[in-house]
């Protein structure tokens, strides 16, 4: 499912030339550097934090994710050098029709933040707790040593790969709702005219583009990449650095179901807010590479799931899904497309995704059982 891809990076071309050389000694970039990452990620290296930082070109965290990817005689230098290292690898990946079409998708943000004023204000700075259930939040705070068995006690696997736990309050659910209420009402009062969350939802809003883009880039990496990281390690979940976040809409008098797909993500959360509804299921049918995109799914593979107002379900992007027709009432879900740029360019080198692709470990199986047949043969004649 493509999605408006302006939401995962920002960037200022009026700052686009490169930073002033550093002073008071810092060192330099090396002047026969090739501006190439590591393969590998130096996991034991803690990354600088560039929150502070004004009228850079991409977010923040994802020059923390990336710093962890330099090679080793640039993990020290000071943080001025690495931002200027960084910034000259990721220009490769932007055109300058990319620049400016995401330069202008940040002017129109503004023009909402600058004149929607929003209902409860304590929605757009991430207070963990009042947005989560005390079962969520408890998991997170386990020390280093157990965070990991901890975050796995709160989860269900009711299928391969789909992982489902209670996450969110009720009130915070009825706030949110409110919200997007609130701004679809402000929508219709001023008659702006609005980007919708992707290419197949009619209906719901992109919460970045009102003024929640920094509550939900904490949200993904204060919660989100620490179980991505257990789960899905395979397709990125180590090295999330951009999201996309929304909310969908479900009734008669809106979109009714989804149809078949996979998301523009490496890992999707999707979080029922409500209100009262029936129908609406998730359909799930398989995780599959772009080569096996259309390939038949395996019983093992088929699952659907029923949605729990306040209840998650959190599955990589690829797994192939739809949702069935909401017959009554109104269903809203919060969706948030978690993204690795890391993982993005890795996978261009890559030919196959036995670690994850369900149909390419199907391949795999059946060409190994084809050689060990064979060599049985060749060994009995």
């Amino acid at each position: 499912m493509p999605a408006d891809g302006t939401a995962d990076r920002r960037i200022d071309t009026s700052s686009s030339s490169p930073l002033p050389a550093p002073t008071n000694g810092f060192r330099t970039v090396p002047t026969n550097s090739l501006y190439r990452l590591r393969l590998n990620p130096n996991n034991s290296h803690r990354p600088d934090s560039y929150e502070d930082l004004n009228q850079i070109e991409f977010t923040p965290l994802l020059y923390s994710s990336l710093e962890r990817y330099l090679p080793p005689n640039m993990l020290n230098v000071h943080r001025e050098i690495k931002l200027r290292y960084m910034s000259e690898i990721l220009r490769r990946y932007t055109s300058e029709g990319e620049r400016n079409r995401i330069q202008k998708h940040r002017e129109y943000r503004q023009r909402i933040v600058s004149n929607y004023q929003p209902l409860y204000r304590d929605l757009y700075q991430l207070n963990a707790t009042t947005f989560f259930v005390p079962s969520f939040l408890k998991a997170f705070m386990a020390s280093d040593n157990t965070r990991e068995a901890s975050i796995r006690s709160i989860m269900s696997e009711p299928a391969p790969g789909i992982y489902t736990f209670n996450m969110l309050q009720p009130r915070f659910c009825e706030m949110l709702l409110a919200e997007v209420d609130n701004f679809e009402k402000w929508i219709q009062e001023t008659k702006f005219r609005v980007m919708r969350p992707n290419t197949m939802n009619k209906y719901g809003a992109v919460l970045d583009d009102f003024g929640m883009e920094t509550m939900l880039e904490k949200l993904m990496d204060e919660f989100i990449r620490h179980i991505s990281k257990i789960f899905f390690a395979d397709v990125g979940g180590y090295a999330l650095d951009s999201h996309h976040g929304f909310v969908v809409e479900y009734a008669f008098n809106r979109d009714i179901e989804l149809g078949f797909h996979v998301d523009d993500s490496e890992v999707t959360l999707n979080v029922c807010l409500g209100k009262h509804f029936s129908g609406g299921e998730l359909y799930f049918r398989g995780v599959r590479c772009d080569k096996h995109m259309n390939t038949e799914s395996h019983p093992e593979e088929i699952f659907e799931y029923s949605h729990v107002p306040g209840h998650a379900v959190i599955h990589r992007g690829r797994h192939r899904h739809g949702a069935r027709a909401t017959t009554t009432g109104q269903r809203i879900n919060l969706l948030l497309w978690c993204r690795s740029s890391v993982f993005r360019e890795l996978k261009k080198h890559q030919k196959e995704f036995t670690s994850w692709c369900g149909e390419c470990q199907r391949v795999k199986r059946e060409r190994l059982q084809q050689e060990l047949f064979g060599s049985q043969g060749e060994a009995a004649s």
